[in-house]
């Protein structure tokens, strides 16, 4: 593998970073701040995919700008791994971008400014999470990126909100901690944090018990926003977020620079070899096994699209670690792979819900009998990616699950083989009734109702109640009770095309990834890891 020196990286970083200013100082003309948005999301875009074929070619981009802390150089270096972080989430900014833009003018949300702010600033801290060319370097930008997400978990402001925030900072901020105990383990170990493909080479003559803490400790701390049990409930509690946000924290940049950071630690720093050597590889996989049984059991119980949603992506991270737990080379393909699969699909369901939220105002499963009708595409979208999410063949679930089942037969773990079918029956279980729900079951008497016009243009089904014919109020968020989606709905429409388009690319990813994955550059990507950690050409 060759190293070049290269402004690259630091670029990818430094685009997003510095459209913060424009983005604040255009706060009084929101068209001038969205458009410093989509630059600055096209730009980052543009700098990482330029590395892509280098990369694939066996190069890697570094910036090295010297000494950070003593024996620790402040490094950005884009290998394989950091391309395939960098590469979802810089794509996924820019639809994210557009969509975020019809979401937050669709509900006419304040600070709007602050919001688009803190995104470019997220997105930054997600860049330097994928290129940081050691230990040290990734724990500050991981720890950047909980405070660049911060103001987006608490932004509704409510004390609902507030509480979320509190409680998301004080479960990252403590699995800092754990990250930070950690890196000191590794280095008085080995005296380098530096990562290296096939794992740090001196990690293999440390003290086990010393090797397994760092481990543990390192593995604990990334877990918290991989949202592993038990350190997950920070995830669906801040689902009171808006949807763009929920998207971002469940498919993009937090819970994915959570398995990252697991990727890098099981991958670059002790390799597939040691931690099977020091057998931390078995109760990673049952930890893994249990988050996804256990999570998609309580997703059923969800009757809020947003919180089936946060249990669903609670389950799926867990499939990621599990491949890189069970250490196959198949099952680590498997694993990496479910990182843009099921972020693609994921985002396709957050986009839905959002989209949902702002034409009807619905937010619970139970109020959308119908809702496929008015909304078709959206729903059609919706039901693509669920079915991806169960591994249903041609969507991109299949290829990496596959992958994974693959793994674990081929390892002889065939106990985890049955969680990730049980897993896929319950992924069944709790997304074809709000499929089933949409296209094939009717609002009964609601259909009936005669249709007001309303000032904002369209039409809306009235809704007198006969305790003196007020209409029942609805706020966003949370704030306030919201009624059946067809009280609001407006007849026949979908969302905007700066949602609509949005929520398509995401599904048509999805649909790529799964039918032609040996095309698609991150299953690419994802042979040149696994080959160059294992030594073995998969």
């Amino acid at each position: 593998m060759t190293e070049i020196d290269s402004l690259r990286p630091v670029a990818a970083v430094l685009v997003s970073l510095v459209a913060i200013a424009p983005i604040l100082a255009s706060h009084a003309r929101p068209n001038v701040r969205e458009a410093w948005t989509m630059l600055a999301a096209g730009a980052t875009f543009a700098v990482v995919a330029s590395m892509v074929p280098g990369v694939l070619d066996g190069h890697t981009y570094v910036t090295d700008f010297g000494t950070f802390v003593p024996e620790v150089s402040f490094a950005l270096r884009a290998d394989a791994l950091g391309i395939l972080f960098a590469l979802l989430a810089s794509t996924l900014w820019v639809v994210t971008s557009l969509y975020s833009i019809g979401y937050m003018r669709g509900l006419d949300e304040h600070d709007q400014t602050r919001y688009f702010a803190a995104f470019a600033g997220s997105v930054a801290s997600a860049i330097g999470v994928a290129f940081a060319h050691n230990l040290v370097v990734l724990y500050v930008f991981y720890e950047l990126l909980t405070v660049a997400t911060y103001p987006l978990v608490a932004h509704d402001e409510t004390d609902e909100a507030r509480a979320a925030g509190r409680k998301y900072l004080a479960y990252t901020f403590g699995g800092g901690v754990a990250v930070l105990a950690g890196i000191l383990l590794v280095f008085l170990s080995t005296g380098t944090t530096d990562f290296t493909a096939g794992g740090i080479s001196a990690l293999a003559n440390a003290d086990p018990a010393i090797a397994r803490g760092a481990f543990g400790l390192l593995v604990a701390g990334f877990g918290v926003k991989a949202a592993l049990m038990p350190m997950h409930s920070w995830l669906p509690d801040a689902m009171v977020a808006p949807t763009p946000v929920s998207g971002l924290l469940h498919a993009v940049a937090v819970v994915k620079s959570g398995v990252f950071g697991i990727a890098r630690v099981v991958l670059d720093v002790f390799g597939p070899d040691l931690v099977g050597d020091l057998g931390m590889g078995l109760p990673l996989a049952a930890v893994a096994a249990f988050t996804l049984v256990v999570s998609s059991i309580i997703a059923l119980r969800q009757d809020n699209l947003k919180r089936r949603l946060a249990f669903s992506t609670v389950s799926q991270l867990s499939y990621i670690v599990l491949g890189l737990a069970i250490l196959h080379p198949f099952a680590l393909i498997g694993g990496l792979l479910h990182i843009p699969a099921h972020a693609f699909m994921k985002l396709t369901l957050f986009f839905c819900a959002g989209a949902i939220h702002v034409e009807t105002h619905t937010d619970d499963i139970s109020d959308m009998a119908g809702i496929g009708k008015r909304m078709p595409l959206t729903m059609g979208a919706f039901a693509v990616a669920a079915a991806g999410m169960a591994g249903i063949p041609i969507v991109a679930g299949f290829v990496s699950k596959y992958f994974l089942l693959i793994g674990t037969v081929s390892a002889g773990q065939v106990v985890f083989t049955g969680a990730l079918l049980l897993s896929g029956v319950l992924n069944i279980a709790y997304f074809w009734p709000i499929v089933y729900a949409a296209f094939f079951e009717s609002r009964g008497d609601e259909d009936e109702k005669p249709l007001l016009e309303s000032p904002l243009g369209g039409r809306f089904a009235s809704d007198a109640r006969a305790d003196g014919g007020e209409t029942q109020s609805n706020s966003d968020h949370g704030h306030g009770h919201t009624g059946p989606w067809e009280r609001r709905a407006p007849t026949g429409a979908e969302s905007t095309w700066f949602m609509l388009f949005p929520i398509l690319f995401a599904a048509s990813g999805s649909i790529v990834l799964g039918v032609v994955p040996d095309a698609a550059v991150f299953l690419r990507i994802v042979r040149l890891i696994v080959s160059g950690a294992t030594g073995v050409s998969v």
